[in-house]
């Protein structure tokens, strides 16, 4: 079940870069570097040198797939009935709280970006979205990866 819900939260942060991608050429927004700030910040705090130009566009890339897919293990562990056991709605919440509130901590703590919020309530209500579609979008695709495989559908 681990290996399923792992590909369920790839699905998911593919839905969630179509939403971002489209989202900001509508309004006009370049893309967030900010998975490659992170990346450059860690490899700086472990000696290495600040990434930037097409090394920072790359990191950036790598580490939100990296990232939203390795996110996966979370939900497992939600969903897992030897572990907690929940429900997939419980589930579901749960996990997009945790992502969210995870994103809202470790971009301030890292130095790269402030939470959210404090950009006011166009850009919460945005990254809120986001968040909303990476989940709900994991969630599905992981109720619909074992009736693909099955041949149900």
């Amino acid at each position: 079940m681990l290996l399923h819900t792992v590909l369920a939260a790839f699905v998911g942060t593919g839905l969630m870069t179509l939403s971002s991608e489209t989202e900001a050429t509508v309004s006009g927004r370049g893309a967030s570097d900010s998975p490659g700030r992170a990346v450059s910040r860690v490899v700086e705090l472990l000696g290495g040198q600040k990434l930037g130009g097409k090394s920072l566009k790359v990191a950036s890339t790598w580490m939100h797939w990296v990232y939203g897919t390795g996110w996966g293990v979370v939900l497992w562990v939600l969903l897992d009935s030897e572990l907690f056991g929940l429900s997939p709605l419980i589930a579901g919440i749960a996990y997009f709280a945790i992502v969210w509130g995870a994103a809202q901590v470790l971009m301030p703590l890292l130095g790269v970006a402030k939470p959210t919020w404090s950009y006011g309530g166009k850009a919460l209500a945005t990254d809120l979205w986001h968040h909303a579609v990476y989940a709900a979008g994991t969630l599905f695709a992981w109720w619909l990866i074992p009736i693909a495989a099955s041949g149900e559908i």
